[in-house]
Parts: C-alpha cells; sequence; structure tokens
C-alpha cells in the first residue's frame, strides 16, 4: 500500500457523483447492522472501492496494526452474507524529517519507512446496499417505508399535542372531571 493510492482513490470517489452515492449506501449499510458499535470499527480508512460488481459491491479499509476492529463485528456480517476478508500489509510513508539524512541520498524527498496496518476487504450483497437506497427498513420483523415515516413526522403525528398520551392532551371538559375524582378518593 501507498499513501498516493489512497489519495488516488479518495480523488476518484468524489470525483464520481455515483460512486459518492455507493460509498455512503455502503457505511449506511454498516450502521444499519450495529458494526460501529464493535471496537475500532470507526476507524478504518478507506483505502480500496466502492467497486461494484454484478452481484457485490466491495470495499476495503486499512488499521493501523494496534488498532485491528473487532472480529466479532465481522461475525455480526456474516449473518448478512456479507464476504469479510481480513489481510496484514504494510504502508509505505514518509519519515518526518528532522535532520539531512532523513532524505534519500541524492533527493529532496524524505525516506521510506513500512507500517504495519490491517486491511478489511468487504464484499457486500448488492440487494443488501439496494434495501437501503430503497429507503427501507426492518422493524420487529415489519417493513417500514421510510419515506412514510417522514411524512408522518412532517404532519405532526408525533407532537405530543396531538397524542392522547399525556393529560394535556384531553380535552378541557374531561380534566375537571378526573381532578373531581382524584378529589373524592
Amino acid at each position: 500500500m501507498d499513501i498516493k493510492e489512497i489519495v488516488e482513490n479518495t480523488k476518484k470517489v468524489y470525483m464520481s457523483e455515483a460512486s459518492l452515492e455507493l460509498l455512503m449506501d455502503f457505511e449506511r449499510v454498516l450502521d444499519e447492522v450495529d458494526l460501529y458499535a464493535f471496537k475500532n470499527w470507526k476507524k478504518g480508512e478507506l483505502v480500496e472501492g466502492p467497486i461494484k460488481h454484478r452481484h457485490w459491491v466491495e470495499c476495503t479499509f486499512m488499521y493501523p496494526n494496534r488498532l485491528m476492529p473487532d472480529p466479532d463485528g465481522g461475525k455480526r456480517l456474516l449473518g448478512y452474507n456479507v464476504i469479510v476478508e481480513y489481510k496484514k500489509d504494510k504502508l509505505v510513508v514518509p519519515v518526518k524529517v528532522q535532520s539531512y539524512s532523513d532524505f534519500r541520498p541524492g533527493t529532496k524527498k524524505p525516506k521510506l519507512k513500512e507500517d504495519p496496518v490491517w486491511l478489511v476487504k468487504l464484499k457486500m450483497p448488492v440487494e443488501l446496499v439496494k434495501d437501503v437506497v430503497e429507503g427501507f427498513i426492518e422493524l420487529e420483523g415489519k417493513d417500514i417505508d421510510l419515506s412514510d415515516l417522514d411524512n408522518a413526522y412532517d404532519q405532526g403525528i408525533n407532537d405530543v399535542s396531538n397524542s392522547s398520551a399525556g393529560p394535556a392532551a384531553q380535552p378541557q371538559e374531561q380534566q375537571p372531571q378526573e381532578q373531581q375524582a382524584q378529589g373524592t378518593i
């Protein structure tokens, strides 16, 4: 792995709106399956992808060697037919220049060092990404259209003043009756 390759991949993602949307949908799936609740999964950096194949969307994330993501998070993804591959690699980075000896001989470029890293490749089924893109979630075994939920919020269905859950929402004529009933006990 080289820093230049990572920067080129990031540039390619941001230059293509389709790639950026695909990456956001990929990340949304990871969030929906609560992957980020597991240790160090948030600390990954995209180094390759998203690559869309006919049946898969593939992304590779890099983690520092001492911050390997919790394998239990990978096990959670297996239940969603996501293929998880772990691989040790080395990242070539320039050293911090503090003296002339830190430069490569005959150049003005710093010497390079190799840092150990973990690469985690996630291959997610397109159907899984597509379900999230369409805006459906599964709640207690039922599919719920997120646009219907947003419309309900826009109409104020969830407002406390419109619900009958609290005493403030009850009609005025009922409140005095309850107060009289409470006073006679």
